[in-house]
């Protein structure tokens, strides 16, 4: 089809050959490194004449067997003298005419540049240009041909080093100069690609890119992360002809037969070729069918449609349902491979983008940075790791240092702390299904930890759901991670753990407990994807289940919302305040068990049922209201408000004052850096609201605790 469009066609071209692997390789399968290598500097004799040199740069001198011009630019007036002028080709004696052309750039090196036709695409382009003749001097294995007339079956590397030898010898070489410059790879073999001419099957690519790129730019397609538009926009803009013939002996084979004059016939089978033979009036005599295979690109570029028999029958059910599908996921080195040509067939075939959305995924790279690979033998067992650290906890570990885009530094401690999340959840498990039950009434402290949860999961969803909207899987499990490992294990169960008697758990309310069970179920819903194994298995034993119909991979995810925003603010300074009462026991040496009671100055910011989650949780039996703290308290702040501990007059007033004169000085030099931000005024007109508010509420914060502690700070002194 795309030949009868003149998008396929047959002819000689510059090539990036592997004389290893033996075959062409597409543009995008040259590696580019920069090498350390040198720039010889050799002279040409002008023909003619006994003393008058002209002298090129080069780092590949064994090219210069095949040279068949030297080019300058036509106004550089070191050699406008030599206009019809020829010069002798060193070693090879060979005779050769000096060209004027505007490609020449006249500060790089000498301004003189050798012209080899058959060994540089540049060359080549000059060549066609000037009528030059084009020699090429290498067998395909990379070896000098009979062309080159001087160390002919030798391998390449190896002339490099016996003819700058002899270039010096023979007085040609005029000096050698360390360079570092960029040098192509092939990406199967790792051998240095030589341009070289052949005879090779192309696809013209630019009414092909041109409506790729414009879907992607205009967000018919979008890639995640963003960034990576910007290298799809720069390879669409510059994109040559696609080398579709590979010289191998597997693969997909070119559907081109020929007969014994050499004419082609481009069609699916013998007996076609045969038929537009006779229809040509050409030969049918000898007809051989093109040994060659296509790239294997070209065949997985019509993926999308052919998996679904879109080429035979365009309108079955399948295709209709499928095509096109919503995400594609792979990796940013096949962004041009693969990603661009599926587009640009989807584009030619059906008129219709094949996926709406492509997630780029990062490369999996060890200690040193390099890239996982088999040939390194650096990549590790994932059997040996599953065994080790489980399954979930291999996914977890990689995914929570895998940003979108950004390549991931393997180590086994992501997997040992994925292992671990394994762990905490089950235990979290084990705890609740341990509890005895009973119909007593729900306390004041579970009904406000039911409630804050219940918010948590709420807003926590909805913040998971719009990272997988933007693709930023990583974020997402850490949102989720953090719901579970610090909202669910750490506060919520711990809030709620019915208390022992000694030695002796006592039952937990009914209806605490059915509430825990369906919040247990919907944190099993969103860390499903990242942990299917595991959330499966303890969604089947928190209730009782009917059977596959009632599996966790088809139950409903959990609707996200607002949640209540002022009931967790509040609950989160009840659990800053557990946290500050905690320190104080310890830094006094307090036994845990001792009940305390709290002072607050001013209006407490806490509710009835709250300051009972506080009871609890910090064996507080109650938090009066004061003016002013009793003399002998030990005063902190949560937030900005003022709480303290009558000790009785068994306080170390210097002491708390070092201690409040440090805490001073810190939040003076926050106030300080917050400050020089807010008054940044390219920060201010270009940070989001949410930022800027953000930093308000630092500065207003900080102010209000520096108020606090210069006031605590009068009294003890």
């Amino acid at each position: 089809d795309l030949h009868k469009k003149g998008l396929v066609y047959r002819g000689q071209r510059m090539v990036n050959w592997d004389p290893i692997a033996l075959t062409a390789v597409s543009d995008e399968e040259v590696i580019m490194k920069e090498m350390n290598s040198r720039l010889f500097h050799v002279r040409y004799a002008v023909e003619g004449t006994k003393d008058e040199w002209v002298t090129i740069a080069t780092t590949r001198p064994e090219t210069i067997l095949g040279d068949t011009a030297v080019a300058v630019h036509p106004e550089d007036e070191r050699y406008v003298h030599l206009e019809g002028k020829r010069v002798i080709v060193p070693l090879v004696e060979r005779s050769v005419p000096v060209i004027f052309d505007t490609y020449v750039e006249r500060e790089f090196g000498t301004g003189a540049l050798k012209v080899t036709p058959a060994h540089d695409p540049n060359d080549h382009e000059l060549g066609k240009k000037h009528g030059l003749e084009t020699i090429d001097i290498l067998e395909p294995n990379g070896t000098l041909s009979a062309a080159a007339q001087l160390y002919v079956g030798e391998d390449r590397f190896a002339v490099r080093k016996k003819i700058v030898k002899e270039l010096e010898e023979k007085g040609h070489l005029v000096k050698i100069e360390d360079i570092k410059n960029k040098v192509g790879y092939s990406e199967r073999t790792d051998a240095v690609i030589e341009p070289r001419l052949s005879l090779q099957w192309f696809v013209k690519m630019s009414e092909l890119a041109k409506p790729a790129l414009e879907v992607v730019l205009d967000g018919r397609v979008k890639l995640h992360p963003q960034k990576f538009t910007n290298t799809y926009k720069y390879w669409m803009e510059n994109v040559r002809d696609w080398c579709i013939s590979r010289q191998l002996w597997w693969g997909q084979q070119v559907p081109a037969w020929y007969n014994d004059n050499g004419d082609a016939a481009v069609c699916r089978t013998e007996v076609e070729a045969i038929e537009q033979f006779k229809a040509a009036g050409q030969s049918t005599n000898g007809i051989k069918q093109d040994e060659d295979v296509v790239d294997t690109w070209f065949s997985s570029w019509l993926w999308p449609i052919s998996v679904f028999d879109g080429f035979e029958d365009p309108n079955n059910a399948d295709i209709k349902y499928y095509y096109p599908t919503n995400d594609l996921v792979t990796a940013p080195e096949i962004l041009f491979f693969w990603v661009a040509r599926m587009i640009m067939a989807g584009l030619e075939y059906r008129n219709e983008v094949p996926f709406k959305n492509v997630y780029l995924t990062g490369i999996v790279r060890d200690k040193q940075g390099r890239k996982m690979s088999k040939s390194l033998g650096n990549s590790p067992d994932p059997i040996e790791l599953i065994e080790k650290f489980g399954a979930d906890g291999v996914r977890v570990g990689m995914l929570l240092t895998s940003p979108a885009g950004n390549d991931l530094p393997y180590d086994d401690s992501l997997c040992e702390q994925g292992r671990n999340f394994s762990n905490k959840i089950w235990n979290a498990f084990r705890l609740v299904k341990g509890w005895s039950i009973d119909d007593r009434a729900q306390s004041a402290s579970n009904t406000s930890a039911c409630a804050w949860m219940r918010s948590r999961i709420e807003r926590a969803t909805k913040e998971i759901d719009d990272l997988y909207a933007q693709f930023r899987i990583s974020e997402a499990l850490m949102a989720t991670y953090k719901l579970i490992w610090d909202d669910l294990c750490s506060w919520y169960l711990e809030s709620i753990k019915p208390a022992f008697v000694n030695g002796v758990g006592e039952p937990i309310d009914r209806t605490t407990y059915e509430t825990t069970i369906t919040l247990f179920e919907d944190v099993m819903r969103l860390l499903h994807p990242f942990m299917p194994f595991l959330t499966e298995e303890l969604w089947s034993h928190l209730r009782e289940r009917k059977g596959p119909q009632d599996a966790l991979i088809i139950a409903a995810w959990p609707k996200g919302g607002a949640g209540d925003a002022k009931l967790e603010v509040e609950v989160q300074h009840a659990f800053d305040l557990v946290t500050a009462v905690r320190n104080t026991r310890n830094e006094r040496g307090m036994s845990p068990k001792d009940t305390m009671e709290l002072q607050v100055k001013g209006t407490s910011p806490l509710s009835t049922s709250t300051i009972a989650l506080v009871g609890k949780l910090a064996n507080v039996s109650a938090i009066n209201a004061v003016t002013t703290p009793a003399d002998g308290s030990v005063t902190f702040l949560v937030g900005t408000t003022e709480y303290a501990v009558d000790l009785g007059g068994n306080v170390d007033a210097a002491a708390e004052a070092k201690k409040a004169t440090e805490e001073l000085n810190y939040l003076r030099g926050f106030l300080v850096s917050v400050d020089k931000k807010l008054s940044n005024e390219r920060f201010v007109a270009g940070a989001p609201p949410q930022v800027l508010e953000n930093e308000r509420k630092k500065k207003a914060d900080a102010e209000a605790k520096i108020k606090a502690l210069e006031e605590r700070l009068a009294v003890l002194r």
